[in-house]
């Protein structure tokens, strides 16, 4: 209950500020997170649901801004980005690749993986142990790299 705090403190200093990007970003966070709140058996979400969702609103920021970019439409990409930086600030602070390395190794080591035939076992227990503070992408790279 935290985060939603966080954000309506956030969206209020917005609203001062007449911010309408970190508006625009805190209000899409906001109706994400009560969708996600009244879909289910009526149970308040876990701090874990709440990292998976801000990471999802911050990977369709980043997606859309690289489509953008693609087309040279860079007017579209800029408010992408910046959404994106906005709602970055309330996800865990991100691992470096040096640290996500370690952590796929000691994975690697503790399951016993022998090839890409092993990459799904991997990724499962690295991505639960990594939730919300590492790219499922550079993940999935460092993990490929580590099984060749």
């Amino acid at each position: 209950m935290s985060l939603q705090n966080d954000i309506m403190s956030a969206m209020k200093t917005a609203m001062k500020d007449k911010d309408q990007i970190a508006l625009a970003a805190l209000r899409a966070v906001k109706s994400e997170l009560l969708l996600a709140q009244t879909s289910g058996s009526g149970e308040t979400i876990s701090e874990e649901q709440e990292i998976k969702i801000l990471s999802k609103l911050v990977k369709q920021r980043k997606d859309s801004a690289a489509i953008f970019t693609e087309q040279n439409r860079n007017d579209l990409a800029e408010p992408e980005l910046a959404q994106a930086k906005v709602i970055s600030q309330f996800l865990p602070a991100q691992l470096s690749e040096a640290e996500i390395e370690k952590v796929v190794a000691d994975t690697i080591q503790k399951v016993g993986a022998e090839g890409m035939k092993d990459m799904g076992k991997v990724m499962g227990m690295v991505n639960k142990q990594l939730a919300g503070q590492a790219d499922g992408k550079t993940i999935s790279t460092i993990v490929k790299a580590k099984l060749l």
